[in-house]
């Protein structure tokens, strides 16, 4: 028997700055995964996967990473998706520096 479809957002890797991004519902890019398009439709989630993964001058490494909806948007639901969001953990910088 298939899975349940879950909520999902499409996130990837800005092709210049490596930074963490997400993918809007006005088909930009962003950086705040509160401003993430969140997908609940498993087939237009695949077709918003492939839109993603044509913009290889922009992006790289696109997928399906699943969320659950809370008042402030968007949430990660695993540890990878979370750790993730605040970029590299050597040293505060960039978006760390910016949650402390």
């Amino acid at each position: 028997m298939p899975r349940e479809f879950t909520p999902k957002v499409v996130t990837a890797n800005a092709l210049i700055e490596g930074d963490v991004v997400y993918l809007t519902s006005q088909d930009t890019w962003t950086r705040h995964l509160s401003e993430a398009d969140v997908l609940t439709e498993e087939d237009y989630a695949q077709l918003r996967l492939l839109q993603a993964e044509g913009q290889a001058e922009l992006v790289v490494g696109a997928y399906l990473a699943d969320v659950s909806v809370g008042a402030e948007g968007p949430e990660p639901t695993h540890f990878r998706e979370d750790f993730r969001r605040t970029g590299p953990s050597n040293y505060f910088h960039g978006k760390q520096a910016e949650l402390s």
